[in-house]
């Protein structure tokens, strides 16, 4: 019987009729199309062909460029596009914080003399890990990127086209070059090629983030406090706490300067001062309501269980497209909130010294009436649509027999099938390369 439901349940994943967050996930696709967006009479943006932004500023004797995207056959492509507009020299690049999506193509866009500008300490979510020892977030990024998936099973990352390195022999792919210039808080005021701008201290996704204010054309490029989508208050690859507290003020800080646009660092531009200002707005008001209602709720005495259950967006913002949960996700969010402030312990004294798993597993054996019970009881929950509950007793099985490839195979249905309806690209792509993980033979 297992062997039939296994690949019934295959077979219904591939072919069976989208979910409806398949089909909003496809619909992304055209929003993230490579193309090269004038937004003001001096600006370019250039959105899809890597998965960060490159944006341009034309100055009167030079170029400034802001974020070279991931790798350099994708900074190559995009200054080919900018080399149509415009042949003057490259006077100075800023980097909006230390992602290798915004740093990788840096050496093709340098010059001789091309100055380089970050926001100190630069890459410090990077060095959090190196001085920690941590290497396991290298696996779990490339899980949530979905780099390990053959490419029909990607559809986009939410916030980025599905791309994956390219073969090349290139030295300087996914390479960054040091900065030459440096700030650490407030602004720092910026005149180079005729532009005047302002490089601003802006922490949230990380603490080394700045945006950039644009004052004579009322551009503000925002790095990643601001993408078309709910944001990643927690990345499930893992990081230390992302200050929620901050990030709003980051927010805060972009709208008093009234910009007419905003340049994202990923998705496409926000044109016009209207929709900016209304944008904007929103997506600091979402991030605050998902803030204060868990702060209320931890004073509450909730858990984080518990939390999640209870928030939902307001009504006027939850079906804005650029708060869906494409890339980041409120539940992940309100959980990060909640251990940043409080750490794992969640008020439960039966958590404090909880049972191993193996000895939770043998305890779930014993009420469900041995194994063989316990693989029906969750065949049966995948069956009837409850595929968390299947997930879960999964696990108990795993945590006996972890190489037994008939309760891997289980647990690989019933990610395929949590991934299918899971909107959030980064859940969907880790969901499907654990299950692919677990169907090699050990």
């Amino acid at each position: 019987m297992f062997k039939t439901l296994s690949v019934l349940l295959l077979f219904s994943f591939y072919l069976c009729a989208d979910s409806d967050a398949t089909k909003l996930l496809k619909e992304r696709n055209q929003h993230l199309k490579p193309q090269i967006t004038q937004v003001s009479p001096s600006v370019y943006c250039a959105s899809g062909f890597s998965p960060a932004n490159i944006s341009m500023i034309v100055g009167e004797d030079g170029l400034i460029i802001i974020d070279t995207g991931m790798f350099a056959d994708h900074a190559e492509a995009v200054l080919r596009e900018f080399r149509k507009i415009s042949t003057l020299p490259i006077k100075g690049i800023i980097l909006t914080h230390g992602h290798g999506d915004h740093t990788g193509g840096t050496p093709t866009f340098t010059e001789k003399g091309t100055k380089i500008f970050t926001r100190a300490p630069f890459n410090s979510e990077g060095h959090h890990f190196t001085e920690g020892g941590i290497k396991i977030n290298k696996l779990r990024g490339a899980r949530q990127g979905g780099f390990l998936l053959p490419p029909e099973k990607r559809i986009n990352n939410g916030i980025a086209p599905a791309v994956y390195p390219p073969k090349t022999d290139n030295p300087f792919m996914g390479k960054h070059l040091e900065p030459t210039d440096t700030f650490v808080d407030g602004r720092f005021k910026l005149s180079l090629a005729g532009i005047e701008l302002e490089l601003v201290a802006a922490p949230g996704e990380t603490d080394d983030q700045l945006y950039v204010w644009f004052p004579k054309e009322r551009v503000v490029f925002t790095g990643d406090n601001f993408y078309q989508s709910w944001p990643n208050l927690y990345a499930i690859r893992g990081h230390a706490y992302r200050n929620v507290q901050h990030w709003i003020t980051s927010l805060d800080m972009m709208l008093k300067e009234k910009p007419a646009h905003a340049i994202p660092g990923h998705t496409q531009p926000i044109i016009g001062e209207v929709k900016t200002t209304e944008v904007l707005t929103n997506y600091r008001d979402a991030i605050k309501y998902v803030f204060d209602e868990t702060i209320k709720g931890i004073n509450q005495g909730l858990t984080p269980d518990e939390l999640v259950c209870k928030i939902n967006l307001p009504k006027h913002l939850r079906n804005k497209d650029y708060l869906r949960e494409y890339y980041g996700n409120i539940q992940w969010g309100i959980r990060s909130i909640y251990s940043g402030y409080l750490g794992w312990f969640d008020g439960n004294p039966t958590k404090l010294f909880s049972l191993p798993p193996k000895e939770k597993a043998q305890g779930m054996v014993k009420l469900a009436g041995g194994k063989e019970a316990l693989v029906k009881h969750a065949q049966q929950a995948l069956v009837d649509g409850d595929a968390q509950w299947c997930a879960e007793l999964c696990d108990h099985l795993l945590a006996l027999e972890p190489n037994n490839q008939r309760y891997r195979d289980l647990k690989a249905d019933v990610l395929e099938d949590l991934a299918e309806k899971l909107l959030t690209a980064t859940g969907r792509n880790y969901y499907l390369t654990v299950a692919q993980e677990l169907r090699k033979k050990k």
